[in-house]
């Protein structure tokens, strides 16, 4: 059985870009594991990262990482793929990034978080034995998906990987910030095409991340207005040389 392993960067990020093409290759008998990589719980939180917390009405008390778990597990069942791994690192709030302009500028050099995630995202591609990988461009550019983009490339360099559109930066702004262009501008291309039973498992999963869609979308219908901007079709910038029988069709990059 093929196995296709989704690293994203958190907790919503490879439902949004690719829940459709997860769905897909469960359909077709792959074996699927997404595994999201800052997910990891924080007793106490303070400053910008209770800040982000209590704008969405929860309490100090709330375990905010692991409500956001078990919206991922839900999101997985409407994929139809297998439950969900989280690693425990922890998001860029918690690393020193004070405030919402921070997360989408430069990495701070005292981040040194890409380090560790070698490590750990080797073990895990070790463990997974992917026949591909499945990770974020950074399009948006924050800043935990630049630094899993850099582990991804650190830890599996030979391994064929789909690239992603990082959903939903791609359809926030014409030109959207894009700081890892360089690297994906010049490759092959691939599209995914999503049938209308897919499409709407997708709408579901992303819907699940319900601490989300509020201060993202402004609720369900704003993401189900921004989902369908994408016109039921998933793309990606790929590394390596995709199994003969993975779905969608080359594009001229």
């Amino acid at each position: 059985m093929p196995t296709a392993l989704a690293l994203s960067p958190h907790l919503d990020d490879a439902a949004f870009s690719c829940g459709g093409t997860l769905a897909t290759l469960a359909e077709a008998g792959w074996r699927v594991v997404m595994a999201t990589v800052f997910t990891g719980s924080v007793e106490a939180p303070a400053g910008f990262a209770l800040a982000c917390q209590l704008d969405k009405g929860l309490a100090a008390t709330v375990d905010y990482m692991c409500l956001r778990r078990a919206e991922d597990e839900a999101a997985a069942r409407c994929l139809g793929i297998e439950p969900p791994r989280h690693l425990p690192f922890r998001e860029a709030p918690h690393r020193g990034y004070g405030s919402a302009s921070a997360l989408f500028a430069e990495v701070l050099p005292e981040d040194r978080i890409a380090a560790a995630l070698v490590p750990a995202l080797a073990a895990l591609i070790g463990e997974a034995a992917p026949d591909v990988i499945l990770g974020p461009q950074a399009i948006g550019g924050h800043v935990d998906h630049v630094q899993v983009a850099a582990a991804i490339r650190a830890a599996a360099p030979d391994r064929p990987t789909l690239w992603w559109r990082d959903f939903p930066y791609t359809v926030r702004s014409a030109v959207p910030r894009a700081p890892l262009r360089a690297l994906f501008s010049g490759l092959p291309t691939r599209t995914v095409g999503l049938d209308a039973e897919v499409r709407a498992r997708k709408a579901e999963a992303c819907a699940a991340y319900a601490t989300q869609i509020g201060f993202q979308f402004g609720g369900r219908a704003g993401l189900m207005g921004r989902l369908s901007e994408e016109n039921g079709r998933e793309r990606f910038s790929v590394t390596g040389a995709l199994p003969a029988d993975f779905p969608g069709r080359d594009a001229a990059a």
